[in-house]
């Protein structure tokens, strides 16, 4: 079976695993897993949501057990607002129950949430167990299972609560993206474009000729061609390797660094993404509609401190403009959302450091002390209330 893969190759580690991309791949799970885990490996907990598991569970839950697994499925709510200390601890129970030792292994089966909660409770049962991951939302191929990030939301903050831990290995299986919902699939091309904007214009243009050729809205009628599943295979590699290179050197997000292969790069647009879902309780946006518009956002902020050239600008906003319609925002109250910059984990010392654009491919990371308090507020109402 033809495959793209990503090697993850941590400087100064002695853990690397590889990403495999491809079509018809749950069936091969256990293959794939038994190569990825330890031989003393036995035990397999499948974390998960109903609508995931109902969809594909079956087909990945025979695959591991015809290598021998012993599988177990926990089944959590959908939504960002299961994505809390009390979710932890249930799965953190149901481990406990099932006797997983530290050779078995928890895999991570659906989007961001399932991961990251999945993720979190890997690294703290018996202090860490190997951990799998199998996204089935584009964000969550291209982003969140590539990093080794976990963790969870608090009332104080959006994902303040969590630990490194990298996976042993990372599937994508393209065809799950045809049941996908269109919001999803919107909210994943906006973290696409992020990356895309902050990479080189290789990956940006590659990006904005896929939203150009396929409408999202019509994604699943597409993948009855083999040239349609092998443009978005290559693409989401192209992701993919992007951001494990930005990974590999530099894994935990050195708060000293400041440099443009900085880790905190990955967080373009991510300051208002994280207020707007917070303020509105992670009830109103898919994360990466609220990327979205913290892109349109932090974009406009570049170019009114003449960092970003306003042609280029426009052609961004018009990438993000071919994903589709983001939520309405006119409601939100601008001075919440102002507020919350505060909590947010880029707030290094006493100042917010802000991503930035100079150009395609040219992120900035800027202290907020060098950005009048009057021109973010200027810049939240043009683009989030006209």
């Amino acid at each position: 079976m033809q495959c793209n893969k990503v090697k993850v190759d941590l400087s100064g580690s002695s853990h690397e695993y590889e990403i495999t991309i491809g079509h018809k791949l749950l069936e091969i799970g256990g293959e794939w897993a038994r190569k990825c885990l330890s031989a003393n490996s036995k035990k397999i907990v499948v974390v998960s949501n109903a609508k995931v598991f109902g969809l594909y569970g079956e087909i990945l839950k025979q695959s591991f057990e015809s290598k021998d697994f012993e599988v177990d499925v926990f089944l959590i709510g959908d939504g960002e607002r299961f994505k809390n200390l009390r979710t932890i601890e249930k799965i953190l129970q149901f481990l406990g129950e099932k006797k997983i030792k530290r050779t078995d292994a928890i895999v991570a089966f659906g989007g961001g949430v399932i991961g990251d909660a999945a993720g979190f409770a890997s690294a703290i049962f018996q202090r860490g167990i190997a951990f799998l991951q199998i996204p089935t939302t584009f964000l969550s191929m291209i982003d969140s299972s590539v990093g080794g990030k976990t963790g969870v939301n608090t009332a104080f903050g959006k994902n303040l609560v969590g630990a490194f831990h990298q996976p042993h290995g990372v599937l994508i299986d393209v065809g799950v993206l045809q049941t996908l919902p269109r919001r999803e699939l919107v909210a994943g091309f906006c973290e696409a474009v992020k990356q895309a904007a902050i990479a080189n214009e290789k990956l940006f243009d590659l990006t904005a000729e896929f939203l150009r050729n396929y409408q999202l809205k019509n994604l699943k009628k597409y993948f009855i061609t083999a040239d349609f599943i092998s443009k978005l295979e290559n693409l989401i590699a192209a992701q993919v390797a992007f951001k494990a290179e930005i990974v590999k050197n530099d894994e935990r997000e050195d708060t000293a660094r400041n440099d443009s292969k900085s880790r905190k790069i990955l967080n373009f647009g991510h300051t208002l993404a994280h207020a707007l879902e917070k303020v509105t309780d992670y009830k109103h946006f898919k994360h990466g509609e609220a990327v979205g518009y913290g892109i349109l956002f932090a974009a406009e902020l570049s170019k009114k401190l003449e960092l970003f050239d306003n042609n280029k600008l426009n052609l961004l906003n018009g990438v993000v403009q071919d994903i589709g319609q983001l939520p309405d925002t006119h409601n939100i109250n601008l001075d919440e959302v102002f507020n919350n910059f505060i909590f947010d984990k880029k707030n290094i010392g006493k100042s917010l450091q802000w991503i930035l654009l100079e150009d395609i491919g040219h992120p900035k990371i800027v202290d907020s002390e060098y950005i009048p308090p009057v021109l973010i507020r200027e810049t939240l109402k043009q683009i989030l209330h006209e």
